[in-house]
């Protein structure tokens, strides 16, 4: 599948392009700590037209007995296209997927644009600076929840974006495996979520938050190409639990790798990997790989 040129839209576009007939909006603005903010904020005010999308009712399934899956696993793809299609969006329509990056909620709206993207939808994009940068341009905010006419999305899924636990534990030699957590957390040093601590042995880390800006907008291609220093490397990207690696996902595809093969998420990432005690564990810097990207096998750091 053949990516959009860009997989942003900047404020002004979206502002200019708010009465189109195809057009559709989601509202992704969440917070892990307190589920209710995201909700309470659209309510007192969002783009008009918007839809909420709620990352644990609408972009996510169940959790599963154990943490297989991780904690926000993937939504079975007929539920969340009889969602979209609930919400008026179809095949033909024209989705802009937004959050709040200044108040550190920057990696909801790619985790809705990653998810349309892997049912097959190409018309998908992240509002570039989300809701500060559409207040910014002049925008002003709905408390009117839309009434879009139900429709139907016929889901295409694309398998190819996604690795599972065994796909990293089998990468190919040359495969970059990138860790999109905060540094301390991937060294080990603290774990506010999950019940353990370090990352997936040979996996580079790459923080999620650095493909921003200090303003919130996505860094420019080439800025995004040097900071993941992938070059032509196929990769798999995790986070804690498949959410604030999109944005990653988002920077490879900005740099010139499109969702699929040689930019896959690993959907139920550090959460679904702990899951499985027989799994290796990590802590510390990066450690030492061998050419072609595997995990030196002798760090004393290992833990099994």
């Amino acid at each position: 599948m053949t990516p959009p040129s860009s997989p942003l839209k900047s404020a002004g576009w979206l502002l200019g392009h708010l009465h189109d007939d195809r057009l559709r909006v989601l509202d992704c603005r969440y917070a892990l700590s307190d589920p209710l903010v995201g909700r309470i904020a659209y309510l007192s005010g969002h783009i008009p037209g918007a839809s909420y999308a709620d990352l644990e009712t609408d972009l996510s399934g169940p959790v599963q007995p154990g943490g297989m899956g991780g904690r926000h696993p993937l939504p079975d793809p007929t539920d969340l296209a009889g969602w979209l299609g609930s919400i008026g969006i179809g095949n033909d329509s024209v989705v802009v997927a937004y959050d709040d990056p200044g108040s550190g909620q920057g990696f909801y709206a790619a985790r809705a644009w990653w998810l349309l993207r892997w049912l097959g939808h190409r018309e998908v994009y992240v509002l570039d600076g989300g809701w500060p940068a559409f207040l910014a341009v002049g925008g002003t905010a709905d408390t009117a929840e839309p009434t879009c006419a139900p429709t139907t999305f016929v889901p295409d899924v694309q398998p190819g974006m996604l690795a599972t636990a065994g796909d990293v534990q089998q990468r190919p030699a040359g495969t970059l495996l990138i860790d999109s957590r905060a540094p301390a957390r991937y060294r080990g040093e603290s774990e506010p979520l999950d019940r353990k601590a370090g990352h997936i042995p040979g996996a580079v880390n790459r923080d999620w938050s650095g493909a921003l800006d200090g303003r919130g907008l996505y860094r420019a291609a080439e800025a995004q190409a040097a900071r993941l220093d992938a070059g032509e490397a196929p990769t798999i990207t995790y986070c804690g639990s498949g959410v604030s690696a999109a944005p990653n996902l988002l920077a490879r595809e900005l740099a010139g790798t499109p969702l699929g093969p040689d930019n896959r998420l690993y959907a139920g990432s550090w959460s679904d990997w702990i899951s499985d005690d027989r799994r290796p564990v990590a802590t510390g810097p990066e450690e030492p790989t061998l050419p072609g990207g595997h995990p030196d096998p002798e760090p004393e750091d290992w833990k099994t």
